[in-house]
């Protein structure tokens, strides 16, 4: 891998993590698109793609430090009874929501594995993830009120969160997306919604990277060669992840009426494309 096609490669990780369009549908379908040679069962691959998601990881504690540190300081118990209360029940609810994840993922892992490598089957779950994104905009805009923050979120609402959260295991439904319409549907407004499931997303994506690092060991050598240039691209991947947040959190509090519309279309469009451009070979 190129050092060119490693920074495109995490340019697409970092910016579609965060975005609710599937960034495991991307890294499948956008390279059989534009015909990169990525040998995705080489050695080397494997610690690149770890490096990147501890890339967007560490962007994500970064850009939410204050919350994190707030949870940090109200589990000490510091600060008044009232906002320790509060700091204490935001880090349950968060866990409880994570949860679901770390035993489904670790059931689905293996029967699921197959469908990681097809372009084609990616693509049709892109449109799927479209079809996600449109169902929960309409389940949204029949709840009555303007919806409600992650303070009056209950620990039912938090587990059906990461209930949703879990279509992401397969590719090409969006993990953040999956957990913004769980949050839609649960009363929360999209600002709230895209919050937690971004808070959500620190752990699960962290803990994907510490599962991976026996193997990122144990393929160090082969991939000795390409630390520099995966070094590189997870700083290009933390960047753009970064970026896609402050993006995304400002674009979520100023459109609450229909603010997943444009991601559904997109990716109705570009799994449609590629359902006719790869197979042809185009």
């Amino acid at each position: 891998m190129t050092l060119l096609t490693a920074i495109l490669f995490a340019f697409l990780q970092g910016a579609t993590e965060l975005f609710p369009v599937s960034s495991l549908g991307h890294v499948v379908i956008v390279p059989a698109l534009l015909h990169w040679r990525i040998d995705q069962a080489a050695p080397s691959f494997l610690p690149f793609v770890v490096l990147l998601h501890v890339g967007t990881a560490t962007a994500l504690l970064l850009y939410f430090w204050r919350e994190w540190w707030a949870m940090f300081t109200g589990l000490l118990g510091r600060g008044d009874p009232g906002e320790v209360d509060a700091q204490r029940g935001l880090l349950l609810r968060l866990v409880v929501a994570t949860l679901p994840a770390v035993i489904i993922g670790f059931a689905l892992k293996k029967p699921i594995q197959h469908l990681f490598a097809s372009p084609e089957i990616a693509a049709a779950f892109l449109i799927a993830n479209g079809a996600v994104l449109v169902i929960g905009e309409k389940l949204r805009r029949r709840r009555t009120g303007n919806g409600f923050g992650i303070g009056q979120m209950t620990l039912r609402d938090a587990v059906i969160i990461g209930l949703f959260q879990c279509l992401a295991f397969l590719p090409g439904l969006s993990r953040s997306g999956s957990a913004i319409v769980g949050g839609l549907t649960r009363g929360l407004d999209h600002e709230a919604a895209a919050r937690f499931a971004f808070l959500m997303a620190t752990p699960v994506i962290a803990g994907a990277a510490v599962v991976e690092v026996p193997h990122l060991l144990h393929h160090a050598a082969a991939a000795r060669g390409m630390f520099g240039t995966a070094v590189i691209a997870a700083i290009v991947a933390g960047v753009v992840a970064y970026l896609s947040t402050a993006f995304l959190m400002r674009y979520f509090r100023d459109h609450d009426r229909w603010a997943l519309g444009p991601f559904a279309f997109y990716c109705a469009v570009l799994g449609g494309l590629s359902l006719i451009l790869i197979p042809a070979g185009i």
